[in-house]
């Protein structure tokens, strides 16, 4: 089943945000859009383009919120 099923990329980055916050998002997955003057709407538009980055977000997501969600 994919964790990920039903959520949008948008969902996916606000609630890294409120969790992680900016700054610790790009600590651990080192991107432009999370470093300088980050904001949901300017990573949307580089992860949507950007295959590796998204896998890596997508994937930070599943380990720190998903997984939790089914506990």
């Amino acid at each position: 089943m994919d964790p990920l099923h039903g959520i949008t990329l948008e969902r996916i980055v606000t609630e890294l945000e409120e969790l992680l916050g900016w700054d610790h998002m790009g600590y651990l997955i080192p991107i432009n859009c999370f470093n300088h003057e980050p904001s949901v709407k300017s990573s949307l538009k580089f992860l949507r383009k950007t295959p590796w980055a998204r896998k890596k977000v997508e994937d930070l997501y599943i380990e720190r919120i998903a997984s939790k969600q089914k506990e």
